[in-house]
């Protein structure tokens, strides 16, 4: 029972949409309808500034490191159960991030610091090098898409190179696969030229 409660529990943290939360109580505004809409880190930041930015970010992360860690803790010293429930449990609190129950299964983030926070705790490593591109990838582009799908792109390859294990590979697999099909809008943006920067550059 216990096991089963946490695999509901991840969901149901996952859910918490920190972003829309926060701008609600210090704004009084709805993310949703501000910006590209997102209720992520960088759209908060984009419209209510670095501070609640960076709350978000913290609390996207924490849905997924914590419940990940708890399962570790409670699935014991078999390795292949307990990767298979640590990665259970990692896909039901990204699957509560991107359709959260709280928002009717709608209006979710994009998965990607929910992902980091997962794989903090299934690869920490991988989950470095991931965290690594996608700073590179932001800093010469300006776009947070760009990093965000360039991470997930990197993300399976370093947690199989990492782990040498094919159960968490095949979770980065799914979450990679996730976080792209919820980026097909940015993606359709970059390809016409019109997806918004994070920084807008002062004209010389």
């Amino acid at each position: 029972m216990k096991l089963f409660g946490l695999l509901l529990f991840a969901y149901l943290l996952g859910s918490v949409p920190f972003g829309l939360v926060l701008t609600r109580i210090f704004t009084s505004e709805d993310i949703r309808q501000k910006g590209s809409g997102n209720i992520g880190a960088i759209n908060v930041r984009r419209v209510a500034g670095t501070t609640l930015g960076i709350f978000t970010l913290a609390g996207d992360v924490f849905k997924g490191a914590f419940p990940v860690y708890l399962a570790g803790a409670m699935a014991g010293s078999d390795n292949l159960s307990s990767e298979i429930y640590m990665c259970s449990v990692a896909l039901l609190a990204f699957s509560g991030h991107l359709y959260p129950i709280f928002l009717k299964f709608k209006d979710g983030g994009k998965g990607v610091a929910t992902a980091a926070g997962c794989f903090i705790m299934l690869s920490p490593t991988a989950s470095i090098i991931a965290v690594i591109v996608f700073i590179i990838f932001i800093l010469f582009t300006n776009h947070a898409s760009v990093g965000s799908l360039a991470a997930a792109a990197i993300l399976p390859i370093a947690v199989l190179w990492f782990t040498r294990s094919w159960i968490i590979s095949g979770c980065a697999i799914i979450i990679t696969i996730l976080i792209y099909f919820r980026h097909k809008d940015n993606i359709k943006r970059l390809l016409k030229g019109i997806e918004p920067v994070i920084w807008k550059r002062k004209r010389l």
